[in-house]
């Protein structure tokens, strides 16, 4: 129970370092961890005509981040985009799902348009 709270506690910290990560980089954050059927979505951000729908994965060192996100997590993520982008998508607007990678000491590494499948 002790390693869930402190890996909860720690996923936290990275969605927020995230949350700061893009609006340094021009997004307005409008949603946290909202939740559907089909997942959960870690961040929802705006930036101009453009929503973005982020999973966030924070991991203990740099190295252990190239193995942090599969296509089953980017399809979750994608699913509840789609259910989510009639709440957020304002006429005109693309959305896509993008991913940032969190890990002590370094720079968050941000993948735009992460998922591509159908």
């Amino acid at each position: 129970m002790r390693d869930r709270r402190r890996a909860e506690q720690s996923g936290r910290e990275g969605e927020t370092r995230a949350a700061w990560f893009l609006r340094l980089k021009g997004w307005r954050i409008l949603d946290r961890r909202v939740r559907t059927p089909a997942g959960e979505v870690d961040l929802v951000a705006r930036r101009g005509k453009l929503i973005s729908f982020v999973e966030v994965k924070t991991r203990a060192t740099e190295a252990e981040l190239d193995f942090a996100i599969d296509e089953y997590r980017l399809a979750r993520v994608a699913a509840a985009a789609e259910i989510l982008g009639p709440r957020y998508l304002k006429e005109g607007d693309d959305m896509r799902v993008d991913v940032i990678l969190i890990a002590p000491r370094c720079r968050p590494r941000h993948i735009e348009n992460a998922w591509i499948g159908g």
